[in-house]
């Protein structure tokens, strides 16, 4: 028991240096233990099993308060690395990245229509695959496969519940990859993986209750607190987007009526902007509608506005309910940004009881689920390091 206990503290203070490393850019082992009240001496052993682990690196010298001047340590960014897979309803997209998020291969292939799960499976393989052998600098220094999934996953067992939008079931995603390639495979939820992507290498000031609302073809959202993501009772935590907004109105693919989802996707956008603008074009598309807003036409920047007012809705009832210090908003539909902000954050000033929390536009664009796919490995290391 005494091992034990003295195992787990060494794991516990392994972990917080390797944190404060990371987090601080570049620092003294001094500052490491003022910092952390680690001992002197624990954080000199530590930091050299880091070293030869290769997850640390001494940098250059720090200024002197008296004496020799201090050698800096930072964390070792090409140490390692970790494949992000973003499995998508109609792309499986998939990445090397670093420990800080550089991104070093990409490969995409397209899924079609009615996918078998044993295809989906097959697809998911052959994008992990090529990325593998994509550079022998690889070799030896993956530290395992994240994967962000869209749907019900049970993050334990890495399967795939149910997803509404491909109507995949029981999708055993780690089984399988682990059993193929004899790595750590983790899966999560989408939107919940979107979160902690944008908190790892999108979030300059961490928050310690984040958010993330995704909105695209459908809507969903993340929550982390204190470093770990919330799954809730039965994995549904975030589910926004089926949070009713109304009794009436579209029929949701959850079966419901008056979800947000209807409400505020592209094809929400579509459909509303279609009903409301006589001369509006067949085949129009939400993209389109932000073209012609940008091109000053006014029915159709009321169209993005009345999805701001909507989305802000959403907004005010995750507040209420989740009450983050922040909120990152990203997907495709917030890509009309400048139309969408002004609206929600007027609904949030009006409707808000408290009007306190920060509201943002997420800076990583496209790769925010790859990066969050590969954060899986990522937070799993830098939050459960094991000796």
């Amino acid at each position: 028991m005494l091992r034990g206990t003295f195992e787990y503290m060494k794991s516990v203070n392994k972990t917080t240096i390797l944190n404060k490393i990371r987090l601080s850019g570049s620092i003294s082992r001094a500052d490491i233990a003022r910092e952390t009240g680690i001992t002197p001496p624990t954080v000199s052993s530590l930091v050299k099993e880091l070293i030869r682990e290769n997850l640390v690196i001494e940098s250059r010298l720090g200024q002197s308060i008296g004496g020799r001047k201090p050698t800096l340590l930072q964390l070792k960014e090409d140490g390692y690395y970790v494949i992000g897979l973003d499995a998508g309803s109609k792309t499986i997209k998939g990445i090397v990245s670093d420990l800080v998020g550089n991104i070093y291969d990409r490969v995409e292939v397209d899924i079609y229509p009615n996918i078998t799960k044993e295809e989906f499976l097959t697809c998911l393989s052959v994008v992990a695959e090529q990325l593998l052998g994509g550079n022998k600098q690889y070799t030896g220094r993956i530290l395992g496969i994240g994967v962000a999934m869209h749907g019900i996953i049970d993050v334990k067992t890495g399967t795939s519940l149910s997803s509404v939008n491909s109507g995949l079931l029981n999708v055993p995603i780690k089984q399988t990859l682990e059993k193929k390639f004899d790595l750590p495979v983790l899966v999560e939820n989408n939107s919940r993986a979107m979160t902690l992507g944008e908190y790892w290498f999108g979030n300059e000031s961490a928050a310690n209750r984040f958010a993330v609302i995704n909105i695209g073809r459908g809507v969903g959202s993340g929550l982390i607190e204190d470093n770990k993501l919330i799954h809730g009772a039965h994995g549904v935590a975030g589910e926004i987007g089926h949070a009713s907004i109304s009794l009436e109105g579209e029929r949701c693919s959850c079966g419901n009526i008056g979800c947000l989802e209807t409400f505020v996707t592209g094809e929400a956008i579509v459909r509303r902007a279609k009903r409301s603008i006589p001369d509006a074009p067949e085949n129009l598309t939400a993209e389109g509608v932000y073209r012609l807003a940008k091109q000053g036409k006014r029915e159709y920047i009321q169209a993005l506005e009345e999805t701001g007012r909507l989305i802000g809705v959403g907004i005010v009832n995750f507040i209420h309910t989740a009450n983050p210090n922040k909120i990152v908003l990203s997907g495709g539909v917030m890509k009309s940004k400048e139309f969408l902000l002004p609206s929600i954050q007027q609904i949030i000033s009006e409707r808000a009881l408290i009007d306190e929390t920060i509201i943002e536009v997420s800076k990583l664009g496209d790769d925010i689920t790859v990066l969050g796919a590969a954060a899986l490995l990522l937070n799993d290391l830098f939050y459960c390091y094991i000796v």
